[in-house]
């Protein structure tokens, strides 16, 4: 006598080594309705060891019918599906599959099923060789998703040994054609029952997130070219089935959807506080197993794209100073393709990993910019970085630094390409330990129609929906972290307006703004609803209406961040929180604001300038040549730090590591000093963070301009100052063209994905200046941007007077103050000219 493959659990009480297929007690036949009904009534059974229980029962039940129905030689009766796995719940079908080798007598299924059906069992049943079981297998993914969970109930064990190990070979065999198959029918069930995390009535099966892509996933990991990261992974499956468990005994049906009148009576079986801790919990393990999928999926496009290029020469640059293939123009058979992306951090494979240089444990804010860099290539962190970053990164200092809150802000601002991002770093932990209190957000349920989203991914969201408004505000970086946190009250008693108020606060101060921006925070996070609720609950013509808004908001700057906000808030929401007859009153109102408020100050006002930058001013003026001052970021121009004795760009042994570098330019005016400056900092891969530009007349020879600037190193090593002051100096000679070694450098560096951006806004701001013409640029921030706009305003002719260039996250915010060639601001024609051209410059 043979055994089965796979044994059926034990029942409670069962001697181990006993045949689950024979009858138990003397020897009578199961009644199988009564000891299900008693297995179900039994409180001290439940969970997966119900499911089993479950099973066992009926795989007893099952072999004595078989054995009643005088199934002869050659045949088997086995289990496929949920039920092959040992998994059934109270109201799941019973998945049979009668199994023969030659012959078969035409009454011995009738025989066999309907007793099954007398018994009031759901049953799916298939009559099959294996011949033929293999030939449908071939052509229905579904049929053969269910064989890979075969298992023998009664009969000849042989003959299931056989088709299991046929069907695994085969699935192994047709892995690259199925595979994609079986995505498409992930994607087309998650496009018909949506995500399950998000749901308030989700369907525990069906959804993304569901039961369904657990098995998938053990569907790829028997194919043996990729596995689920399974920390995590079993135990949100269980939480999943129990929950549908519960479901069916509270329903008395085989439904899959938990719905709303349901869920309390669900909690209450699983001895969960309320619905709303069911509804985290279930949302909790979704996101698990979507995760787990994104990855996997993303491990099979991989394995995938390397079979079918296996052999092939890949015609792609390697890295561009080093490794294999350099010089080439190719990747070396066997090389791995790394592309630099930020300090630290590369793309390989189409995922940001971790350079091999990078130290996690001595980098806190390594995460937030592997994540930056990730999101603004329209990229993903692969898992192992990941999973490095959790286990190695240290908490971040408060408040933070400087170069922590500007990659936030950048990722962020990277749009749709952020979800991904910050789902991976969601998934380890790392969000909650970045901002503690986003802890009392994530998962939770808005028992609201008009909601799409949890609380946690409605910010998120509004974060995505701000990052496409960016060239709206002033302040783009105050726009999407207000999007961040303006619900982040929610889960504390009272109104959550007023209690994200108080947490914002704290969570600005954390991060390092300074108290300006942090009143800023607070004022949008309290008001976000409060230009919407007036727009429709009051009068917009009123006098008092339009004064409230214009109290409120006290600023022009304010007042566009809660137009802005307000929108990405209600579009973020759900198609009924927005629409047009909507938009047009709160644009209304705020127009009527903006008329009231207009008198306020719109642009920065430049600090009077330092000792040092006097100094540099009296020597450019008394040499009529240019004086350069250089130092690291917080440190005068002349003590030690980057422009230290030995010239060599690197602080002083054992002194902190500089965000970046302070350069100080002093110099007779003259056509196109602004694009050629920034186009030695480019050559020299510097980002430009801040900059301003002005006049002096320090000993009345006449001006003298002095430009500042703030930048910092694109992948961490700062230039050498020598070699930085040399260049200077030659571009500014006419030595060296700084516009064509930008062009060769361009040509020559491999192309890069990156994410969709809004695109560059130029405008006029009439009337914000009485002396000159104010040309504002909000743009994406890119290598070369300011070369190109200085460039620009050149060739059109005007003379730069002021100019105040600010990089917040991924965003630029500049104001350039213009004259024509006798210092009096541009005829409005004229400046609607340069405008253009500038926009024109920048695409």
């Amino acid at each position: 006598m043979t055994t089965p493959e796979v044994n059926p659990p034990l029942l409670p009480g069962d001697r181990p080594g006993t045949d689950p297929g024979r009858p138990t007690g003397g020897g009578e036949p199961t009644d199988y309705a009564a000891e299900r009904a008693r297995l179900l009534a039994d409180p001290a059974v439940r969970g997966a060891d119900r499911r089993r229980a479950l099973a066992g029962l009926a795989d007893r039940w099952l072999a004595e019918l078989f054995r009643a129905a005088g199934a002869p030689a050659g045949t088997a009766l086995v289990a496929v599906g949920g039920y092959g796995r040992g998994e059934l719940s109270p109201r799941s079908d019973l998945d049979l599959l009668l199994l023969y080798q030659d012959d078969l007598d035409p009454e011995l299924p009738e025989r066999l099923w309907y007793p099954v059906w007398d018994a009031g069992a759901a049953l799916d049943h298939s009559v099959r060789t294996p011949a033929e079981a293999r030939a449908v297998a071939g052509e229905d993914l579904k049929a053969q998703l269910g064989l890979l969970d075969a298992r023998h109930i009664a009969g000849d064990a042989e003959l299931t040994a056989a088709l299991r190990s046929t069907v695994l070979a085969d699935w192994r065999a047709a892995a690259p054609r199925r595979l994609p198959e079986l995505r498409e029918l992930c994607q087309a069930r998650a496009e018909r029952h949506g995500e399950l995390s998000f749901l308030l009535e989700p369907d525990l099966k069906e959804a993304r997130g569901g039961l369904r892509d657990a098995v998938a996933l053990n569907a790829i990991a028997a194919t043996w070219l990729a596995d689920a990261p399974r920390d995590g992974l079993d135990a949100a499956a269980v939480k999943l089935s129990d929950v549908r468990d519960a479901l069916h005994l509270a329903t008395g049906r085989a439904t899959e959807r938990l719905s709303l009148q349901d869920q309390d009576q669900v909690a209450e079986r699983l001895g969960v506080l309320d619905a709303d801790t069911l509804l985290r919990q279930v949302y909790e393990s979704a996101r698990t197993i979507a995760y787990a999928s994104d990855v996997t999926w993303r491990a099979v496009d991989r394995v995938l794209a390397a079979r079918a290029n296996r052999g092939r020469r890949i015609p792609r640059l390697a890295f561009p100073f080093s490794g294999a293939g350099r010089g080439t123009g190719a990747v070396a058979k066997g090389a791995v393709e790394r592309r630099p992306l930020a300090e630290g951090v590369v793309e390989q494979d189409g995922e940001a990993v971790l350079a091999q240089a990078a130290r996690p444990a001595q980098d806190p804010v390594l995460p937030l910019r592997a994540a930056a860099a990730a999101a603004q290539a329209g990229l993903t962190v692969s898992y192992a970085t990941v999973r490095r970053l959790a286990a190695e990164t240290r908490p971040l200092p408060v408040p933070w630094p400087d170069e922590a809150r500007e990659q936030l802000v950048t990722l962020l601002g990277a749009g749709e390409a952020c979800l991904p991002v910050w789902e991976a770093l969601e998934a380890e932990g790392l969000i909650s330990r970045l901002l503690p209190d986003w802890e009392r957000v994530r998962c939770r349920p808005q028992r609201n129609a008009v909601h799409r989203w949890t609380v946690d991914r409605h910010l998120i969201e509004t974060a995505v929906k701000a990052a496409a408004m960016t060239r709206r505000v002033a302040r783009p970086d105050l726009l999407l972290v207000a999007a961040l946190l303006h619900d982040i009250g929610k889960g504390w008693p009272g109104d959550h307006s007023e209690a994200g108020e108080v947490i914002v606060r704290d969570v600005a101060t954390r991060m390092g703004f300074d108290k300006t921006d942090t009143e800023t925070l607070a004022l949008l996070v309290r008001h976000h609803l409060t230009l919407i609720d007036t727009a429709t609950r009051r009068d917009p013509d009123d006098p008092a209406t339009v004064d409230l808004i214009a109290k409120i908001a006290g600023t022009h700057s304010h007042l566009e961040l809660l137009h802005a906000l307000t929108e990405a808030d209600a579009t973020a929401t759900g198609p009924a929180a927005w629409s047009t007859w909507r938009a047009s009153l709160v644009a209304g109102l705020v127009d009527r604001a903006a008329a009231q408020l207009a008198g306020d100050l719109r642009f920065p006002v430049a600090a009077e300038p330092t000792a040092d930058q006097e100094r540099l001013a009296v020597e450019a003026a008394r040499t009529a040549g240019p004086a350069l001052g250089l130092a690291a970021q917080g440190t005068p121009a002349g003590a030690p730090g980057v422009s230290g004795a030995a010239g060599t760009g690197r602080q002083d042994p054992g002194a902190p590591e500089p965000m970046g570098v302070e350069l100080t330019l002093a110099i007779q005016d003259r056509p196109g000093l602004l694009g050629t400056v920034a186009g030695v900092l480019a050559l020299h891969r510097l980002t430009v963070r801040s900059a301003s530009l002005r006049e002096l007349d320090p000993i009345g020879a006449g001006p003298v301009l002095l430009l500042s600037w703030t930048v910092a190193a694109e992948y961490g090593e700062l230039p050498e100052a020598a070699r930085l002051r040399a260049d200077l100096r030659r571009a500014l000679d006419g030595s060296l063209d700084v516009a064509r070694k930008l062009a060769e450098r361009d040509a020559a560096a491999p192309r890069r994905r990156g994410i969709a951006t809004p695109p560059p806004v130029v405008s006029v701001a009439a009337g914000a200046s009485s002396s000159a013409t104010i040309l504002e640029v909000r743009a994406h921030d890119a290598p070369g941007l300011l070369h190109r706009i200085g460039r620009a305003l050149d060739e059109a002719g005007v003379r730069l007077r002021t100019a105040h260039v600010s990089t917040l996250g991924a965003d630029a915010v500049d104001a350039f103050y213009v004259t024509d060639a006798e210092g009096r601001p541009l005829a409005p024609g004229r400046a609607a000219e340069v405008a253009a051209a500038v926009q024109q410059a920048l695409g």
